[in-house]
């Protein structure tokens, strides 16, 4: 690792991370799965969520696991890192349909999106990016310095969000 690059925090599946410092917070194999960015950028506080399904069951033991419960724990380490809720924004990433399944509900990425709107929604932290849906999997790379969340994908390249 060179000087001029900067640490990076691999989170993995049903995991989140939150750092005050500078660096990179990555997370890939995001295909239902949906990866939720939460940013104070008045205190530098940042949290990556990489969560699987919608909604905690009574005999869940993993918060990060589910997003409606991965987004509580993760804003709580950031209030505890000295995030202020009122100044946190969201980006969102992932949410594939990656398997075509038979159910009036959608698919669980949709279900994971429509998931995260209601608890972001309900907690007023705006979403100021996303890239969500289709059909293929993402990997996504976020500079807490600069803010910069870079998706990747195998067949549709790179983007920043």
């Amino acid at each position: 690792m060179s000087r001029n690059t900067p640490p990076r925090t691999r989170v993995g599946i049903a995991d989140y991370a939150v750092t005050t410092t500078s660096g990179v917070l990555s997370t890939s194999g995001l295909g239902s799965c949906l990866c939720i960015v939460l940013v104070d950028e008045s205190t530098t506080v940042a949290g990556l969520l990489h969560a699987m399904l919608p909604e905690a069951t009574p005999e869940h033991t993993s918060p990060a696991k589910f997003v409606d419960t991965g987004i509580e724990a993760m804003l709580t380490a950031m209030r505890e890192a000295g995030a202020t809720p009122t100044g946190v924004t969201a980006k969102i990433v992932g949410g594939s349909t990656m398997l075509e399944l038979t159910s009036t509900d959608g698919s669980i990425g949709e279900r994971n999106v429509d998931a995260t709107r209601t608890a972001l929604g309900a907690l007023g932290i705006p979403i100021v990016a996303e890239d969500v849906g289709g059909t293929h999997g993402r990997s996504v790379r976020f500079d807490v310095e600069t803010g910069d969340l870079r998706v990747k994908t195998a067949y549709h390249g790179e983007q920043i969000l």
